[in-house]
């Protein structure tokens, strides 16, 4: 009885310390884009920033990952891959059918929070790592 006592109190410390453990989903996150060597262009108006802003090159397994998103009056209009990689016949049959899918959930969520493509999960997760410096630098 002593030792299911001395278990069950133990299993419930654990799990405590799990849920109480800080993640990154409740951090508050800053971003210095001067340092991180990317560019953007775009100008701020009453109605919201425009102009066109690239992400920084995120590098994964297969390749380099750079997207570049379009904002008129604080609304993306576009969001584009301008660097995925393409170097074997997998990985460009595989971005030929991701990185559409990626650059229209984007203008359909309006925000990084997009799902994953199935199968392309390297080059999501590059892109998404890119589209987020992208959205820090036009203050979205």
């Amino acid at each position: 009885m002593r030792r299911i006592l001395i278990a069950l109190a133990t299993t419930i410390t654990g799990v405590v310390l799990v849920f109480a453990w800080p993640t990154s989903l409740n951090r508050s996150v800053t971003s210095d884009t001067a340092a991180s060597g990317t560019t953007g262009s775009g100008t701020s108006s009453g109605t919201g920033v425009s102009g066109t802003f690239d992400g920084a090159v995120t590098s994964m397994r297969y390749g380099d990952v750079q997207v570049r998103i379009v904002v008129e009056n604080g609304v993306i209009t576009s969001a584009d891959a301008i660097s995925y990689p393409t170097q074997d016949h997998e990985s460009a049959q595989i971005n030929s059918q991701a990185v559409p899918m990626l650059n229209s959930e984007v203008v359909s969520a309006q925000s990084a929070s997009i799902s994953m493509v199935s199968h392309a999960t390297y080059t999501s997760q590059a892109y998404i790592t890119s589209l987020q410096d992208a959205l820090d630098q036009a203050g979205l």
